[in-house]
């Protein structure tokens, strides 16, 4: 299971970005995706998650700001996020919660993480 989040970069303070995060895997069904963020020296936070069935949770720094939203059929999980602000910016990591056919041992895989930098 391989994930590649795309989509992170510069933006001014109230600005838009778009994350997408692709999973290529074979034998697994994906459960959950997320989005979760990590400044240096600070411990990884949930900014987002969805299931396969459509039901999202959103940190309450990020509600109405932000929507998680997937398309099932390219294994892919967006985020858009909108009236960005300075503490938005860290490093985001996409999360798949995958399992394996048949089985009911569920794995969590990340992506390599994508820098979104807010400036003021």
């Amino acid at each position: 299971v391989q994930l590649q989040a795309f989509g992170g970069g510069l933006v001014q303070a109230g600005g838009s970005l778009r994350l997408s995060c692709a999973a290529s895997l074979s034998g697994f069904t994906i459960n959950a995706m997320g989005w979760y963020r990590q400044a240096p020296g600070n411990q990884r936070e949930l900014v987002a998650t969805i299931t396969k069935l459509g039901t999202t949770n959103y940190a309450d720094s990020v509600k109405g700001r932000f929507t998680i939203s997937r398309a099932n059929a390219k294994n892919t999980v967006y985020l858009q996020m909108n009236s960005l602000k300075d503490e938005d910016t860290d490093i985001y990591y996409c999360n798949a919660e995958v399992q394996r056919f048949g089985r009911s041992n569920i794995y969590n895989y990340w992506g390599q993480g994508t820098q979104v930098t807010v400036s003021s």
